[in-house]
């Protein structure tokens, strides 16, 4: 009898390995189709789960948004199998671990994978340390579908807008996301924000395939756009992808016409996202041709007067990383536009640009760019207005923006004694005395829409340097705390101690000086920094 039960738990061990060995074949062949949705449900239902198998867990969550799931997935792989993890992961991680708010821990992983220290919370400072400062104010347009994927919004003549759509639920599913085919939209925007009059491209345009990104010549008659090819190219590994073709179409009368692929496309490797220079002679796009820096490169192309196209310029490496760079737009000014997820940024697609030359990567800033994916930026710098999409709320949504520019402005509250808050000997605490000097700080304060306040704090030379810097640290937090206790937010206040290094006078030794004399030395210094309009 014991016999039997030690066959028969060998049996039922046997079956569910085999079961388990047969779930991952099959989530391993959707996740090379790209079906990313179902490749995870798949997945999911592993009990032991290897490390392949959370490195493709990880990444179906993350290709699908899921940065939550992915995280999570993530970290259990690089806690089991770090030492044979390949930096790939670690890139994803980052993203991941910044998109659910965890900065100090993508800090490392992203330091990791480009061998250099890496600090968000220095970058989003230097950004806003800039001396000029443009700040965007983004709004999501109504849905019609909640549901359904909007991006890439262009202007089309002087009124109207496209915008490539999921909405068409006639179209077949795509198994990546399991939404319909993209189709290519017209649409007005009202007074209030919203797209109306929206009305879906002719069937020369829309097919049961992907169709986006299209741009316009300046009269409204030549439209450039994407299409996903119908015929999948068989990859050295085996794999069938469906690769993107940008197309060329006429308007003729009311209908469009002429739809060719450019010649310098291919079904071998994609090409996206069109966008026209202002005056219509050089075609942007981004591809994955060979010979390029990375994934995804930003490249232009010149349009010939007869109609012909020249040879495709890769932007260089000012511009270019390893990773993805898409969605270029080049505004009436000249300047570039374009989303990338290669240089350090907020998330994972950030909005970057570039003027002159186009060597060099400028990030928007934190009012644009989210811990998500954030692209297809385009804007009319006379009316400082455009749009751009996003990611950030689950979804691909358009969001209508405006900008203003800011110049930023450090001052010192004029008061008397200079702005400084005495304090007595060997004593951290205000005193009583200059309440009424705090008082009148907090007053201009409040009024002034400070963004940033930084408390200076100082002691004077007698006692050991070690103490006194501690001490000058104890002056400087009980400053804040007065002004915290008095309204102001703590979020917007630095503090630092810098000891007797920085004395307003000659009382650099211990004795010598008067207790006045010494008495100087014991102050705070505070300064604010406000943001101001200006004309853009």
């Amino acid at each position: 009898m014991k016999n039997i039960y030690s066959t028969l738990i060998i049996l039922l061990v046997s079956i569910a390995a085999f079961g388990q060995k047969a779930e991952i074949r099959k989530a391993d062949k959707l996740f090379a189709q790209r079906a990313y949705v179902d490749a995870a449900s798949t997945y999911e239902g592993v009990v032991d789960k290897n490390q392949k198998v959370l490195q493709n867990l990880g990444d179906a969550y993350f290709y699908t948004n899921q940065m939550q799931n992915a995280a999570e997935v993530y970290g259990t792989l690089f806690s089991r199998h770090e030492a044979t993890v390949e930096p790939e992961y670690e890139f994803r991680y980052a993203h991941s671990l910044r998109a659910t708010g965890q900065d100090d821990e993508a800090d490392k992983y992203f330091a990791s994978y480009y061998d250099k220290d890496v600090d968000i919370t220095e970058f989003e400072e230097s950004i806003v340390d800039s001396s000029n400062l443009y700040i965007y104010e983004p709004e999501m347009l109504p849905a019609e579908n909640a549901a359904s994927s909007d991006f890439g919004i262009s202007y089309f003549g002087e009124d109207k807008i496209t915008f490539a759509s999921t909405r068409n639920t006639a179209r077949p599913i795509y198994p990546w996301n399991k939404k319909p085919a993209l189709d290519l939209y017209t649409g007005e925007i009202s007074e209030e924000g919203e797209i109306s009059n929206i009305v879906l491209f002719s069937d020369a345009i829309n097919t049961d395939e992907h169709e986006s990104s299209a741009v316009f010549n300046e009269e409204g008659t030549v439209m450039y756009f994407d299409r996903t090819n119908e015929k999948r190219f068989k990859t050295e590994e085996g794999l069938r992808v469906a690769n993107i073709r940008i197309y060329r179409a006429e308007l003729v009368g009311d209908e469009w016409t002429n739809v060719e692929a450019l010649p310098f496309t291919s079904e071998e490797f994609s090409t996206e996202h069109p966008a026209l220079s202002p005056d219509g002679s050089t075609l942007f796009f981004a591809s994955d041709m060979p010979g390029g820096q990375g994934s995804f490169d930003l490249y232009k192309v010149a349009i010939n007067e007869d109609g012909t196209y020249g040879t495709p310029e890769n932007l260089g490496p000012g511009i270019n990383t390893e990773h993805r760079e898409q969605f270029p737009f080049v505004s009436e000014d000249n300047i570039l536009y374009f989303a990338s997820d290669g240089h350090l940024g907020f998330g994972n697609l950030d909005v970057y640009k570039s003027e002159g030359n186009y060597t060099e990567a400028e990030n928007l800033g934190s009012s644009v760019n989210s811990a998500y994916d954030d692209f297809a930026f385009i804007i009319n710098e006379g009316e400082k207005k455009g749009f751009l999409t996003s990611n950030r709320s689950g979804n691909d949504n358009l969001y209508s923006f405006t900008r203003t520019k800011y110049v930023k402005k450090t001052r010192q509250i004029d008061i008397p004694h200079e702005n400084r808050i005495y304090f007595e000997f060997d004593k951290s605490k205000v005193t009583e005395e200059y309440q009424e000097v705090l008082d009148k700080v907090i007053d201009i304060l409040k009024g002034s829409d400070a963004t940033e306040i930084k408390i200076a704090s100082h002691a004077d030379a007698r006692g050991t340097e070690e103490y006194n810097l501690k001490l000058s640290q104890r002056r400087a937090d009980a400053t804040k705390d007065y002004l915290v206790a008095h309204g102001i937010s703590s979020e917007n206040i630095t503090t630092k101690g810098y000891g007797e290094s920085q004395p307003v006078n000659d009382c650099t030794e211990e004795r010598g000086c008067s207790e006045e004399e010494y008495a100087k030395n014991r102050r705070s210094v505070i300064t604010f920094t406000t943001m101001e309009v200006v004309e853009d």
